[in-house]
């Protein structure tokens, strides 16, 4: 699988700094996305805490082929149970920092990852309301499941997306990276075709731009840095009420490998 990738955040038009945080790692095929919550500049405290643990541990047991720590999933690849466990050691030094020091007091982080795994596959793993998307073709969907209360709403059909988009409490998260000891965490794989396009993003853009319309930015952006300047400058253009960030990915898939790999799951299955 080749990926080619590019990232951008930016404070918005609204506040004072940026608390997002992103990380991008060719080699290790992963990419990252953290909206970082709290007084006092904690929010830009914890996520770059959370994505710096995370690219600490993944560049150490990735590259050097270290044993796996933590629970293991069987049913998701070493990578993708690896950026789980990441995610864990990055709520655990959050939330540890959050003790030491008082002004650092409940600051929390969404994250977002996703992490390509052999045989064409995309690992994803989430905590928040960040945000992975799937592009194909002329089709958008979001791949991560938000943690909010009217996300939540809206999944027991007591809102409609619609009310949910108007609703005072769209930000009122109900699960964040440090805010806790432990943390549940999202995790899930998807095969990936050729010319798929991947993409992270804090609120700060689904907030000011449909989906629709990211859709379509995204369809007609000839490379993945001009797909992420467009999208910015269109949050900022709808008012850029947040911080903004997005990671864009491209991705070209070995078709043979992806036949090779279903049909080894199929065997397993048997």
């Amino acid at each position: 699988m080749k990926l080619l990738a590019a990232g951008n955040t930016d404070k918005g038009r609204c506040r004072a700094n940026n608390e997002d945080s992103i990380f991008l790692e060719e080699k290790l095929a992963l990419y990252v996305v953290a909206d970082g919550m709290g007084g006092h500049a904690a929010g830009e405290v914890a996520s770059q805490l959370a994505v710096d643990t995370v690219r600490e541990y993944a560049q150490k047991s990735f590259s050097n082929k270290e044993p796996f720590l933590g629970e293991f999933n069987p049913n998701f690849c070493d990578a993708t149970n690896h950026v789980a466990y990441a995610i864990r050691l990055a709520n655990q030094s959050v939330y540890e920092a959050s003790l030491r020091n008082s002004a650092w007091r409940s600051m929390g982080t969404t994250l977002t990852a996703v992490v390509a795994c052999s045989g064409n596959r995309l690992g994803v793993a989430n905590v928040g309301d960040s945000r992975a998307y799937l592009i194909r073709n002329h089709t958008i969907q979001q791949i991560t499941r938000d943690h909010t209360i009217v996300a939540e709403q809206v999944r027991q059909g007591l809102m409609t997306k619609e009310e949910a988009a108007r609703s005072e409490a769209k930000n009122f998260i109900t699960r964040a990276v440090g805010c806790d000891y432990q943390v549940e965490i999202d995790v899930d794989e998807y095969d990936l075709e050729n010319e798929d396009r991947i993409l992270l993003c804090s609120d700060g853009l689904t907030t000011m731009v449909p989906d629709d319309v990211i859709l379509s930015i995204v369809n007609s952006a000839k490379n993945p840095e001009t797909g992420c300047k467009m999208l910015i400058d269109v949050a900022n253009q709808n008012g850029g009420k947040d911080n903004i960030s997005v990671v864009l990915i491209f991705c070209y898939t070995d078709m043979w490998s992806n036949l090779t790999d279903k049909f080894q799951r199929l065997l397993r299955r048997k």
